[in-house]
C-alpha cells in the first residue's frame, strides 16, 4: 500500500516557502487531528512549530517543557479531544519526563512530537530516548521520509485506542528531509475488541440488584469516556439508589441523590450515609486507595459488584464480590431493562430525603466551620466552602498535587464532570498545576479558569505562572499557602522528624503575580477574599491571584484516612 502526499499538504508547505518534508508532513497531520498545539520549540522541532504558526494553527508555548505535556493533558481531560505537546530532543525531552508518567498512569490519551538523536547515531548529548519513554509504558513512534505522514495518523490513532500518551519522534538528520515520491502505508491497527455481556450474567447481576435495601452506584471515568451516564443514571433511578462518583467523574450523573465524590473528598455526612450501603455498583471506576478512602468507603459485608471492561486481573480488589467485564453503556443499558422501577415509598431515597435537600448539598464546612487554625492561620475548610459562594459558577477547577487537594473537591462544584481537573495525581507530583490550568485556558476560554496550587507546587512550577497568564482570559490562581510541604508535615514532622526540610519561608505569590501582570491580594482572614469579590464584580478579562495564608495544624481527610490506615503516601 502506497500513499502520496496530498495537494493540501503542498499547499501548506509552499505556503511557508518550503517543500514537504518530515516536519511539515507532521505538521499538517496535527493540523488535520487536533485544535491545538502546546510546546516549546528547540532544534529538534522547529521546522514543526514554524510550519504550524505560519498558518496561524493555535499554539501556546511554555516555559519549561513539563507544562508543554500538562497542557495537553489537561487539554484531553477538559475537551475530551487529544492533547498535543511539542519538544525538543535531549533535555527538551527529559524536562516532559514527570508530566509524561503522569499522563501514562492517568491514561490520557496524548501526542508528544520530539526531536530525536540523528539516525546516522547519537550525539555525546543524546539520550535513548525510546528505552526513555518505554521504562514509564509509553510508546514511541518514529518518523521517517517514508511514512511521515502514515506514522503521525498512527499516532493519534493508537492514543485513541488505548487511551495512553505515544510519543512521535523526528530523527535530527531527517526532520527537514523531502517525503519520498513513494509514501510507505501502515497496517491498519486490529480493530478494539468490544465486550458483550453475557444474558445470564446480567440476569444474575439484575437479581443482587434487585435483593439490594440500600443501592448505591458509584461512577468513575470510565462512564465519561462511554458515554454511559444516560443508563447509569435510569439504572438507579428504578433501583432507588444513591450515587457517588470518582473525582475524574463528578457530577456525570445529575441527580439530586448524588452524594458527590467518592473516597478521601467525601463530606462526614454523606460519608456517613455511604457506609449503610449493602450493595455497591461500580462503574468504570478505579477503586483506588484514595476512592475507597482505604477501604473504609463501604461498610464490611457489603456486596460490591464491579463493572468494567479492563480485564479481571488488572481490576483485582479484596472489596469486589462480583466482576463482570463488559462495556459500560449496553451493559448498563441491559440491567436497566431488567429491573422494573422499584416503588418510590420503598427505597432507600424514602428512607433519607435529606440526602436530595440543597442543604445537603452546600458548601457549608460542617467538617470544621472555625475561621482558624490552632497557629492562628486561616482554616482551608472554610476558606474553599467560602470560595464556593465567591467564584463565577461557570467554572473550571484545576489542582496542582499536595496535600492541598483535599478540600476543592469536597467544596467547590463544577458545571460538568471536564470541569474538575487534577494533574498529577496519578503519578503522586506535584509542580504541574500552571502548566495544567493553562491547558485548561486554551481548552475552555468561555469559563473562569481556577487553579487551586499550593505554595510547594506553585514554586516548583513557577516559570509558567507566565504561561497561565498569558493563555487565561480570565482566571483566578488560589494559593492555600501553609508555609510548608504540608503532606510531609502530617507524615512525618507528626512522628518526631525535624521539620526544618519541610517548612518554605513566607512567599506572597499575590505579590509574584502583580510583577507579571496580574491583581492580587494576601488574605490572612476571611473577609480578605472580599478582594477577590470586589475583583470578579468588575467583570475584566485577566488572572487574579489569591494567596491565602493556611494554617499547618489542618489536616485533610483524605491524608487523615491514610495515616489512620498506617499508609504514607
Amino acid at each position: 500500500m502506497t500513499t502520496t502526499t496530498t495537494a493540501s499538504q503542498q499547499t501548506a508547505s509552499a505556503g511557508a516557502g518550503t517543500a514537504p518534508t518530515v516536519s511539515t508532513a507532521v505538521a499538517d497531520v496535527i493540523a488535520e487531528r487536533a485544535h491545538h498545539l502546546f510546546g516549546l520549540m528547540g532544534n529538534g522541532n522547529a521546522h514543526l512549530i514554524s510550519h504550524l504558526t505560519y498558518a496561524g494553527f493555535p499554539f501556546t508555548s511554555a516555559r519549561h517543557e513539563a507544562a508543554t505535556v500538562t497542557m495537553a493533558d489537561a487539554w484531553h481531560r477538559a475537551t475530551g479531544t487529544v492533547g498535543v505537546a511539542t519538544t525538543t530532543y535531549g533535555a527538551g525531552f527529559t524536562n516532559t519526563y514527570t508530566a509524561l508518567a503522569e499522563a501514562r498512569l492517568a491514561r490520557i490519551p496524548l501526542v508528544l512530537v520530539v526531536g530525536d538523536a540523528p539516525t546516522t547515531g547519537p550525539r555525546s548529548f543524546d539520550i535513548d530516548q525510546t528505552t526513555a519513554a518505554a521504562a514509564v509504558g509509553v510508546t514511541t513512534l518514529v518518523a521517517t521520509p517514508q511514512n511521515a505522514a502514515a506514522v503521525a495518523h498512527r499516532a493519534f490513532d493508537l492514543a485513541l485506542q488505548t487511551v495512553q500518551p505515544v510519543v512521535l519522534a523526528i530523527p535530527y538528520d531527517v526532520g527537514t528531509a523531502p517525503l519520498a515520491a513513494e509514501q510507505s502505508g501502515l497496517e491498519p491497527l486490529p480493530a478494539k475488541p468490544a465486550w458483550h455481556a453475557d444474558p445470564a450474567d446480567l440476569d444474575r447481576i439484575a437479581d443482587l440488584l434487585r435483593a439490594a435495601e440500600r443501592p448505591l452506584v458509584l461512577a468513575g471515568r470510565g462512564v465519561v469516556l462511554a458515554d454511559a451516564a444516560v443508563p447509569l443514571r435510569e439504572l438507579g433511578d428504578r433501583l432507588g439508589a444513591l450515587f457517588m462518583t470518582s473525582v475524574m467523574a463528578v457530577g456525570v450523573v445529575d441527580s439530586p441523590w448524588d452524594l458527590g465524590v467518592a473516597g478521601g473528598f467525601t463530606r462526614a455526612h454523606r460519608l456517613e450515609l455511604a457506609r449503610q450501603a449493602d450493595v455497591v455498583l461500580v462503574a468504570g471506576a478505579s477503586l483506588n486507595a484514595f476512592q475507597s478512602r482505604y477501604g473504609t468507603l463501604f461498610p464490611e459485608g457489603a456486596k460490591v459488584i464491579r463493572i468494567d471492561n479492563e480485564p479481571a486481573e488488572d481490576l483485582a480488589h479484596p472489596q469486589v464480590t462480583d466482576y463482570l467485564r463488559a462495556d459500560l453503556a449496553p451493559a448498563l443499558t441491559g440491567l436497566a431493562e431488567r429491573i422494573p422501577a422499584a416503588d418510590p415509598a420503598l427505597t432507600w431515597r424514602a428512607r433519607v430525603p435529606e440526602a436530595a435537600d440543597a442543604a445537603f448539598h452546600s458548601a457549608e464546612p460542617v467538617e470544621d466551620p472555625a475561621e482558624f487554625g490552632a497557629d492562628g492561620r486561616l482554616n482551608p475548610r472554610a476558606v474553599v466552602a467560602a470560595l464556593e459562594e465567591i467564584l463565577p459558577k461557570e467554572r473550571s477547577v484545576v489542582m496542582d498535587g499536595g496535600h492541598f487537594i483535599g478540600w476543592a473537591p469536597m467544596y467547590l462544584s463544577v458545571p460538568d464532570p471536564r470541569a474538575m481537573v487534577l494533574v498529577g495525581t496519578a503519578f503522586q507530583s506535584i509542580g504541574l498545576g500552571f502548566g495544567s490550568a493553562a491547558g485548561v485556558s486554551a481548552a475552555r476560554p468561555d469559563r473562569t479558569t481556577v487553579l487551586v496550587t499550593g505554595d510547594g507546587g506553585g514554586l516548583m512550577g513557577l516559570a509558567d505562572l507566565e504561561t497561565f497568564l498569558r493563555a487565561t482570559r480570565r482566571g483566578v490562581v488560589v494559593v492555600l499557602n501553609d508555609s510548608a510541604y504540608g503532606a510531609e508535615l502530617h507524615q512525618y514532622a507528626s512522628k518526631g522528624l525535624d521539620p526544618t526540610a519541610m517548612l518554605i519561608d513566607e512567599v506572597d505569590f499575590a505579590a509574584l503575580g502583580r510583577a507579571l501582570g496580574a491583581r492580587g491580594a494576601k488574605a490572612h482572614t476571611l473577609a480578605d477574599l472580599e478582594a477577590l469579590r470586589e475583583w470578579l464584580a468588575t467583570g475584566e478579562d485577566g488572572v487574579f491571584v489569591l494567596d491565602v495564608a493556611i494554617s499547618q495544624k489542618v489536616i485533610a481527610e483524605f491524608m487523615a484516612a491514610s495515616l489512620d490506615a498506617g499508609k504514607r503516601l
